[in-house]
């Protein structure tokens, strides 16, 4: 499968930083797999690798905050992508605020939705988690998207 390997490698996922909350415990990640899946309704899919701290918050969440990053969010990135928040507290290090569900949504980003989550399913080494948006903010003009060629040597804090 090296081909597959280096047929992905090239490609340029958009980035997002997922949030979550659980227990009073606020979990979020650098995530490079998610989509729109449904036009009407409205719904998207967020991916969450089960080696991620914030997969098993995401499992006991009933929303999802999805931050939508640009390349003014370099240290978003690296902040959700290189720390894992067994070892760190990531939202220590960052403004934010709770919103429904008690999703965390990172004031420094300013296009974002909150999901409430409908489906939760394992596919391979992700989940993947159908969210329905009940809040979004589209913030200002960006100068353009932060996708995975911006990101991919970022050291991730965990590894499959």
């Amino acid at each position: 499968m090296e081909d597959f390997a280096a047929q992905v490698a090239d490609l340029d996922y958009p980035m997002a930083v997922v949030t979550a909350a659980a227990g009073g415990e606020p979990s979020g990640c650098l995530v490079g797999f998610l989509t729109q899946c449904s036009i009407h309704p409205p719904r998207l899919v967020v991916f969450i690798s089960s080696a991620n701290h914030t997969h098993g918050v995401a499992l006991r969440a009933t929303h999802l905050g999805v931050h939508w990053l640009s390349t003014r969010h370099t240290a978003l990135a690296e902040l959700f992508g290189s720390l894992t928040g067994d070892q760190a507290d990531k939202f220590s290090r960052c403004r934010w605020e709770q919103a429904e569900g008690g999703a965390p949504v990172i004031a420094d980003c300013p296009r974002w939705l909150v999901g409430r989550v409908l489906d939760r399913r394992a596919h391979g080494d992700h989940t993947g988690f159908v969210v329905e948006p009940v809040s979004a903010s589209c913030g200002q003009p960006w100068p353009r998207q932060l996708g995975y060629q911006d990101v991919k040597d970022l050291h991730p804090g965990h590894r499959p």
